[in-house]
Formats: C-alpha cells, structure tokens, sequence
C-alpha cells in the first residue's frame, strides 16, 4: 500500500473520487466545445462523434495516467475548424471560452449543492462515518478541480483554450507573429508544469486562488442559511 500511494499523486483512498471528478469535469469541457462548434457551423467534432457526453470519447488513456501518476494531464482536444464559422473569430473566442466556463459552472453548481447540504443540517444528519467521508471528500476535491481548471485553462500559453482566446482577440498580423513563436511556448508551458520553482510562482498561486474561490462562494451559500 505504501508504494501504491507513493506511485499516485494522490492517496488510494482518495483516488476514485479524483478519477470520477475528471471523468466528468474533462467530458464537459470536451463536450462544450464540440457543441458550440457545431451549433456555429463547424461539424467536424460532429463527425467525429465527439458532440457527446459519453466520457470514453474525450479520454486519452496516456493523459489521464500522467495526470494521476505526475498531477497534469489532458483529455483528447476537439478538433475546430474556424473556417466553418460565419464570424470566425468572434464565434472562436465562444468555442475556446465554453470549455473553462463549463468547468466554473460546474464548480459553482457543486458548491451550491455541497453548501446547502451543509447548510440545511443534512450533512449534520449522516451518521455513518464512511459516508459523511466520502461526500465531503468528492465534492471538496470536485468543485476545487473545476476551479482550478478554469483558471489553468485560461492561461494564454498553447495548447491552452486561453491561448487560442488570445488568438482570436489579437490582429491577425499580431496572432501571426504568435503562431511563428508557439513551438517555444510549448516548451515553456511545459517547464512551468515540470520545474518545482516555477511551479511555485505560477500553478501554486492558482490552487491558491481557486481554493480562494471555493471557500469564499461556499461561505457566501452558507450565510443564506444562517
């Protein structure tokens, strides 16, 4: 047990909670973009079967295991063709952005939900141990990841939607000058993932503001009980 736990990211006991709040965090935001996509003119994630919310079409086996195993990962990108789009720029923007934002709606319905379980005396009720447990672990562990995912994914490095956002709200002339420097971006992105001190100036600061987050919108819930 000692070296499972040393080979995960997170603790065994904690592990089926983490690996149901991707399974639905990532189809969400997969889902989202496959959506608007469509809606907007684009079928290709259509064809690709991809408009759904049937996980095992988002996941990538290799992504998720580096997720759990080293704490960053990826779900399968949806492919978007702008040429499709009437606006392509305007409806680009809306594609890229409905993935985070699907995250942090996801996040603030959690929270909602978990607060006025705790607000109304129903988490107060349970007394079975496990159970009181393993609520207070999942939603705790799903609405600070959805948090933090739009935040991540809002970064403006590739192969982020927040990025791609950049992309589309930049001139043209300077989103070209972007695409020649990507394949360096990428690198970097990857550092920062990677290297513990740049860890600590960059993604730590984001847990912090997504946990920041959490607490005070649940404090902001609970205090419509009281």
């Amino acid at each position: 047990m000692d070296f499972l736990n040393s080979l995960f990211r997170y603790p065994i006991d904690q592990l089926p909670f983490f690996l149901l709040t991707i399974l639905i965090a990532f189809t969400v935001h997969e889902f989202s973009h496959a959506y608007f996509a469509n809606k907007f003119g684009d079928p290709t994630a259509k064809l690709l079967g991809r408009v759904t919310l049937n996980p095992v079409v988002h996941f990538d086996l290799f992504g998720v295991l580096l997720l759990v195993i080293a704490g960053f990962g990826w779900a399968r990108p949806v492919p978007v063709n702008r040429a499709n789009f009437d606006k392509p720029r305007l409806m680009g923007v809306i594609v890229s952005f409905a993935g985070p934002l699907s995250n942090l709606l996801l996040a603030v319905v959690g929270t909602i939900i978990y607060a006025s379980l705790v607000g109304s005396g129903v988490m107060g009720g349970i007394e079975n141990e496990r159970l009181f447990t393993a609520i207070s672990t999942f939603f705790f562990m799903f609405n600070l990841t959805n948090f933090f995912l739009f935040l991540f994914n809002m970064i403006p490095l590739p192969p982020l939607d927040g990025y791609r956002i950049l992309e589309d709200i930049l001139p043209p002339s300077i989103s070209r000058k972007l695409q020649g420097v990507e394949q360096w971006s990428i690198f970097i992105f990857l550092l920062i993932l990677i290297i513990p001190p740049l860890q600590r100036v960059t993604i730590q600061p984001l847990y912090q503001l997504a946990y920041n987050m959490y607490v005070d919108f649940s404090y902001l819930i609970l205090g419509l009980f009281s």
